[in-house]
């Protein structure tokens, strides 16, 4: 037995380890969006009561009728959990009669491109006053390392009402809570690796919370990962996705010298992608959209300043990808000028808003900043996107659009692919369209003067 497993055994926090692994651990999930809504339904598939949390009224009440409003939740998922006690609320008074508390809120950027912690410290405000003793709480939103520690344990600490204190190595206050982070792992629309099966990478406050959550984990995924401190799970994360982000910035800068060259950056990352070893393929696109790839860069970046060091290589990573919608927006207009139109009072029509192909998913998506700069140059802009039938306010922009109908595509003067979503017939959209720009490499093996790909 691990020397955690050891001091729980002599410790108050036993009572909540048997209520976890006799699956009686009553269980809060703070945030009802992408993460935390599915992990919600994971919970209470394992047969757990759970407590939805969200401030969004709409949400609570979506669900409190037995209805979806992610895509890729059915709404017989969401009847099925209630049937096992899933319930949703906006009342924070709650959290009291928790085990275990799980905070899945957003993490954005603000206009100045700095950690926007707003709905991590809001949140953290409001459940602090009701937290008790023995309870855990795990952060999942993804932030900076120092997050868990610098940010969350002084709130909770300062508001508690019960005058808990948060659970150290070495010091088992009178009333404890135990503090974990654990960094959500989704990729909306992968089908071939199922949710369990990814491993979950926890890292506690102290040793006591780090064996709570991975015993709270457990019951969820096939394989946990300890590390030593929330700090070192919180890295993992932004290593995750800068790894991904950097790759992403390689190929298109590889892509736009390849345009000028004349050479299908396509055809040549296939080729490289037969090396067995030594090379992963990632794949050119209009720019980076998801909540993490865009943003943890800058999370980082903005951590690496408070010691005095610049992380260069990964924030040129970051303006390359953040350059590819101007790239986008200048092939269109190149394209339009060659049939001897201009931007200004020329119709486009973006095929696809969501950030990555098959999802309901706008968080940082590439098409939105597309769509405003089109706009901004005088175009008049329509789009389609089966996800999503109006475009509605968001924390950027305000297009107030509607999802335009496929019925007569030669009405635009240019048809731009931003997404390339699988249930679209591309053969179609190039037999039907004036002109068609492809940023996604949609019409690959389609050959026809009228398509530009950039």
């Amino acid at each position: 037995m691990t020397t955690a497993a050891t001091t729980l055994a002599a410790a108050p926090p036993q009572t909540i380890l048997n209520r976890i692994q006799s699956r009686q651990a009553r269980i809060g999930i703070i945030g009802l969006g992408y993460v935390g809504l599915p992990l919600a339904l994971l919970f209470a598939e394992e047969g757990f009561p759970v407590v939805g949390f969200d401030i969004d009224d709409k949400k609570v009440q979506t669900l409190a009728g037995g209805r979806s409003y992610i895509y890729r939740v059915p709404h017989t998922e969401i009847q099925i959990a209630q049937q096992r006690g899933l319930t949703a609320t906006t009342d924070f008074a709650r959290i009291k009669d928790l085990d275990a508390i799980v905070i899945c809120v957003p993490t954005p950027l603000d206009e100045y491109r700095q950690p926007d912690l707003s709905y991590v410290t809001s949140t953290v405000e409001s459940i602090a006053p009701h937290l008790v003793a023995g309870q855990l709480l795990v952060l999942e939103s993804t932030t900076y390392p120092g997050t868990t520690k610098e940010v969350v344990v002084p709130i909770v600490e300062s508001l508690n009402a019960c005058g808990c204190k948060v659970a150290r190595d070495g010091d088992l206050p009178a009333h404890p809570i135990f503090v974990a982070f654990s960094p959500e792992r989704e990729d909306p629309g992968n089908d071939s690796v199922a949710r369990r099966d990814v491993p979950k990478v926890v890292g506690g406050v102290d040793a006591i919370a780090t064996e709570l959550a991975r015993a709270l984990y457990s019951t969820l995924f096939r394989r946990i990962v300890t590390v030593s401190s929330p700090a070192v799970a919180e890295m993992t994360k932004l290593l995750e996705n800068i790894y991904r982000c950097v790759n992403i910035a390689l190929v298109n800068e590889l892509k736009l010298l390849c345009l000028r060259m004349g050479i299908d950056i396509w055809e040549v990352i296939d080729a490289a992608a037969t090396k067995p070893f030594g090379f992963q393929a990632f794949y050119p696109g209009p720019g980076l959209g998801g909540h993490c790839i865009p943003i943890d860069p800058f999370y980082l970046s903005w951590k690496a300043r408070q010691w005095g060091f610049q992380l260069r290589f990964i924030e040129l990573a970051g303006e390359v990808n953040m350059a590819m919608p101007f790239h986008v927006v200048s092939s269109v207009s190149a394209a339009l000028n060659s049939k001897s139109k201009p931007v200004n009072g020329s119709s486009v029509l973006v095929l696809g808003v969501s950030y990555k192909k098959d999802i309901d998913d706008l968080r940082e998506s590439p098409a939105l900043t597309i769509i405003d700069l089109l706009q901004a140059q005088g175009a008049t802009v329509s789009y389609h996107d089966p996800y999503f039938p109006v475009l509605e306010k968001s924390r950027k922009y305000d297009f107030q659009l509607r999802c335009a109908s496929l019925d007569n595509l030669g009405a635009y003067d240019c048809v731009l692919i931003v997404t390339d979503h699988s249930n679209y017939d591309y053969n179609q959209i190039v037999q039907q369209s004036q002109l068609v720009v492809d940023s996604r490499n949609a019409t690959r093996g389609i050959h026809s003067p009228n398509v530009v790909r950039c």
